[in-house]
This record gives C-alpha cells, structure tokens and sequence, in this order.
C-alpha cells in the first residue's frame, strides 16, 4: 500500500499579503459613506455640538463632584475597578482617557439640560401622555415585502413552527432575528405609531400583523404588559421624548429660515 503525502511548499506570506494596519480618518469616513451610516453619525454630532452650545447659553456646567461621581458609576457599571481593566477597555474602545472623560461630562451636560429644558413639564406630559408610557414585552419577525410576511402568518396559524424559529429564519431587524424574536420590554411611546396602535387592546400571546411600517412588515406577538407608573426610567423617558420633539421642531425651523435666506 502506498502511502501518498501532499507537500505544502512554505512561503513568506509577509510578501504576499497587505498587512493590517490603523485605519485613517479618511478611510473611517469613506467607510461610514460607503455602508450609508454617514448622515446618522453626522447627525449625532451636529446634536452633541448643539447640546453644549445651548449649555454654554444658558449657563448649565458640571461640577467636578458630579464628574467623578459619574466617572466612578460608569466604571463600577462596566467593571473597570483597576488600571489594568480600564487601560484595557479604552484600547479597546480606540480611545484615551481624555476622550472617555469628555463623554462622561457631555453625557452630565445633556441631562442636565433636559431637566433645565423640560423637567418642570414631566408631571403634566405623564398625566396627559399616561398610556404612551405602559410598557410591553413584545416579539417579532420583521420581514420586507408582503409575500414572506403572509407565509409566516400562514406558517404560524398552521402551527408547524415556533416563533422563535420562524425569527430566526426570517427576521430582518437585527435584535429579534439574533434573539428568536424577542424584542425586549419598551414603552408604548418607543414604539411605530402603526405598532403601538395596533397592540394597543390586545391579551397576552396574541400574534397580530402584518403591520407595515418604513422598515417593512411586523408580525407581533405580545408577551407581557406592565403596570404603569411613574418612576425615575419613566421620567427619563418622558424627558427623552420632550428633547426629541423639540429638537424636531428646532430643525424644521432652521430649514425654513434657510429655505427663506
């Protein structure tokens, strides 16, 4: 019997193969252009800068307490309890301690001017808005087009598969395809008007959809609805909500004025 062997000929891959370097500014930017992420960060910024203009305005600062408060909670939440795992978390992130600090003092900066903003409007938002902040548990499978959404329905209503493994196989919305489904527990106000309307009178474990939506066809299924009541995630939500709101507002007004000028 003859014994036959195959010869792997050992070559420098060093000269074959680019080697893998930092990625420059320029090239992080044509990135963010090229996978359509570009206006969404663009965004974020033009609102963080927005953020401390308006602080500046009004005169809303942090103090060094709070800053080593808040630097101290972020670093018990995250574990970074010694030198060792923060310097190791901050490589990770491509960041340095300068920059990790900066975020926390904006993070402080931005829910302090909130409060400022609208934190004597919470109580009567609550009391006008109270159902928008009931929170669900809810599942889904997102799907793009009306034919694949009807065969899911048809494929539940038939029983021949779960839910979970229909989520798995079709869902196009990363959390539920990632979690068979699962969405999470949301407030009604984080909700698609079309989805928060729709679920709105429904029991427990009822499959509801298609709801279409801009991001294509939802099947639902409702798994728990939680009292509602008023408490510090609640208001800072309700906060959440008022600065969107009149973010949008301030936006539509500068595209006027710019449409005017």
């Amino acid at each position: 019997m003859t014994n036959n062997t195959i010869e792997i000929q050992e070559t420098n891959t060093d000269s074959l193969f680019p080697t893998i370097s930092p990625v420059t500014d320029t090239e992080l930017v044509d990135y963010l252009r090229h996978s359509y992420k570009f206006a969404e960060i663009v965004n974020l910024a033009e609102e963080e800068t927005f953020i401390v203009k308006l602080c500046q305005h009004f005169n809303i600062q942090v103090s060094d307490e709070e800053w080593q408060a808040a630097g101290d909670a972020f670093r018990l939440e995250h574990k970074l309890l010694g030198v060792k795992e923060t310097t190791n978390w901050l490589d990770r992130q491509l960041i340095t301690l300068e920059d990790w600090s900066e975020g926390i003092r904006l993070r402080l900066l931005t829910n302090k001017l909130k409060e400022y903003l609208f934190g004597a409007n919470v109580d009567m938002h609550y009391i006008s808005n109270r159902d928008q902040y009931k929170r669900v548990a809810l599942s889904q499978i997102l799907v793009l087009d009306r034919e694949t959404a009807s065969k899911v329905i048809q494929s539940l209503s038939e029983e021949k598969t779960s839910f979970c493994a229909l989520a798995l196989e079709h869902s196009k919305g990363k959390q539920s395809h990632t979690n068979g489904g699962f969405l999470g527990v949301l407030y009604l106000s984080q909700l698609a008007p079309e989805i928060a309307k729709a679920i709105a009178d429904i029991p427990v474990g009822e499959v509801i959809g298609p709801i279409e939506t801009e991001l294509g066809y939802h099947i639902i299924r409702l798994e728990k609805w939680f009292p509602t009541e008023m408490s510090e995630s609640v208001r800072e939500e309700i906060l959440n909500t008022l600065w969107r709101i009149w973010l949008r507002e301030q936006q539509n007004q500068n595209k006027v004025l710019e449409g005017k000028g």
